[in-house]
Order: C-alpha cells, then structure tokens, then sequence
C-alpha cells in the first residue's frame, strides 16, 4: 500500500491524536500526523513542469501546482442557478473538457438540480457526517439523502457524453459540507465496502466518517487554522479531507504528497506550535 513507512514520518507530538481507521483507503489505520501531512502536500506541493512560450521558444522550467487545490478547492462557493462557473470549478480538479463534454456536462448540471435540491431540503441545514444511518440505507427510501445522490451519479452514468466526477465536482462546491465527492478513483476504492443494505457508496463515506467523528473534526480545525481561507470562502470540510485522504492513497500519491506537506512552512510551523503564515 502507497503509505510511508514509520521511519519516514516525523515523530507525532506528545498529544497525538488517534489514527484515521479508513478502509477504503488501506487495510491499516493512517496515523493522524500522516493525514495531515498529506492534506498540507496536496495544498501547498509543486512540481517542475518545462514550458515553451513565444518569448523563450527553448523552454523555462516552471513551478507549478502538484495538485488541484488552488485550482478548485479555494474557489468561491457557487450560488444561484447552474451556470459555466460550475463546469470551469470542476474542469479546475478533472481537466479540461472538449465542447461536446462541456455542454454535456453543463446540461447534466440542470437535469439534476431538482434531485440537488431535494437532497438540500432532506438534509435541512445539517451536514452530511450529522445526518442518521438511515439516510444511507434502502430500507427508509425513497427520499433519502443517500438514494438521491446514487440518482444523480446513476442519471449522469447514464447521460450521453457526461464525466460524472465532473458534475460530482460541481455539486460538492455548492454544498461542500453536504454533497461528497467522489471519482471513478475513489468510486472503486468505495465498492468493495458497501455492505448489505447501503444505498449507494456514498454510504461508505459517512460511516468512516462517523467512525473517526473526533480525528476528523480535529484534522479539519487543524487544516482550517495551518491553511486559512480567503474571505467568503470555505476551508475544506471533513467531508473533502476524507476525499483527498481517499484520492491519494488510492492514486498511488499518498507518499509523495505526504513528502511534500513536510517541507511545507506550513509543517513546520504545527511542528513548532508557531502560527502558520
């Protein structure tokens, strides 16, 4: 499994808090330091990347983002109709789009706006690790949480030319404490996981959340305070971080990014107790 070995990780502090116990990512528990560490790479890591511009046609090498935070994660929180920002926010994280998946996409954005919503309405302000058990289990359907959102990945599985991570990245940026989101990556990590009676893998998400309710409540306090975010918008939620956690190790980048996040200012000012820049 893509994790670092105990030697290459700094020694946590003497207030350790207890490991993530995520199956979906790995058959051992990720211990709390080490997910931090990673969620600071994700933000903060860059990559070398050669490019060629009419002003140097040799080439420069750049730095550039290793990952798509910047890109997709500090973005302003969409509100009002379904519109191009949407599409633009998810093509931040998935890549660009060609115009024929553009406008599939765009147009998926629309077709699932009632389902949105009514996900929105069930949830009545609560977030999606506070919601019960049965929002995620077929036996209290119809109008669960948990069958609305298998809907929406299931009506844009289906849609002509739609990328459903596409969509499943817009949503989460209207409602990023309620709408999880999940990738053909992380949608396979998930499956081997659901267990009789779940509504969909999404269900997979909340349990491990609830699971690790004080680990993640205290990794998202931490990023919040190491990784502030602009004015108006919103610091990334558990909900997120178990989604990145996910990604990582399931992309084969949980070492790399964790490498990263401890060359971070960021790292070392947790490490230190100084305040983060």
């Amino acid at each position: 499994m893509d994790r670092p070995a105990p030697s290459d990780l700094v020694p946590a502090p003497a207030t350790a808090l207890p490991a993530l116990d995520l199956p979906s990512a790995g058959p051992d528990p990720l211990p709390w330091d080490t997910a931090l560490a990673a969620v600071l790479g994700y933000a903060r890591g860059r990559r070398p990347l050669r490019f060629r511009s009419p002003d140097h046609p040799e080439g420069r090498w750049y730095s550039v983002q290793a990952f798509g935070f910047e890109r997709f994660d500090t973005s302003e929180v969409s509100s009002g109709d379904p519109g191009d920002g949407d599409v633009l926010l998810a093509e931040g994280l998935h890549g660009r789009l060609d115009p024929a998946g553009w406008t599939a996409v765009r147009r998926a954005l629309d077709d699932v706006r009632p389902l949105t919503e009514a996900a929105v309405s069930r949830a009545a302000g609560r977030a999606f690790w506070a919601l019960p058990d049965g929002e995620f289990c077929v036996l209290d359907e119809p109008g669960t949480v948990g069958g609305t959102l298998r809907e929406i990945w299931g009506r844009c599985a289906e849609a002509d030319g739609v990328r459903p991570e596409h969509v499943s990245a817009a949503l989460h940026r209207r409602h990023p404490a309620l709408l999880p989101h999940v990738s053909t990556t992380t949608r396979r990590q998930l499956w081997p996981h659901l267990r009789e009676g779940d509504s969909g893998v999404e269900a997979v998400v909340h349990r491990e959340l609830r699971a690790n309710a004080a680990g993640f409540a205290a990794l998202e306090a931490r990023v919040a305070a190491l990784l502030p975010a602009p004015a108006g918008r919103v610091p990334l939620t558990r909900l997120r971080l178990h989604d990145v956690l996910l990604w990582l190790a399931g992309s084969l980048r949980l070492t790399h990014a964790v490498a990263l996040g401890h060359g971070s200012d960021e790292w070392q000012a947790y490490r230190v107790g100084a305040p983060s820049r």
